[in-house]
């Protein structure tokens, strides 16, 4: 497996709740290292940046008002295969067809209070490491 980077977002559920510290354990027991990290309050156009694949979606405008309600922590991973292990560990989308011991089975409760964000791929998780951080804010 090539070496990968991938972003993680823990949504504000999770940073409300406090269970950061839980997930951070997880992400390092799966063999995914911690290279950039940010707390950010997101007003609707930064969330509307991100998320603009999506507009026009039934889905986007309670994504967008969920991930402005609150902090949420944004991470660079790395590892071996960093994007499909991140996504393993992550688990469906929804929390309720989530397997067992996922992130999302075990801390979201809903949609989209799904508790994490994951890139799908390496091409996006390049262009959203550079939607967060400057290159040298990644170590």
């Amino acid at each position: 497996m090539a070496l990968e980077r991938t972003v993680a977002i823990l949504k504000p559920e999770v940073v409300a709740a406090r269970r950061i510290g839980e997930i951070l354990t997880r992400m390092e027991g799966c063999g995914l290292r911690l290279i950039a990290a940010r707390v950010e309050h997101w007003t609707s156009d930064r969330a509307e940046a991100f998320y603009a694949a999506h507009r026009g979606q039934p889905f986007y405008p309670p994504l967008i008002a969920h991930m402005c309600s609150g902090p949420i922590l944004i991470l660079v991973l790395e590892g071996e295969g960093a994007v499909a292990r991140y996504r393993e560990l992550m688990g469906a989308t929804d929390p309720q067809q989530a397997a067992p011991g996922t992130l999302r089975a075990d801390f979201g409760t809903g949609l989209p209070a799904n508790a994490v964000h994951g890139s799908d791929g390496t091409d996006s998780a390049a262009a959203e490491i550079a939607f967060f951080f400057a290159p040298h804010e990644v170590i």
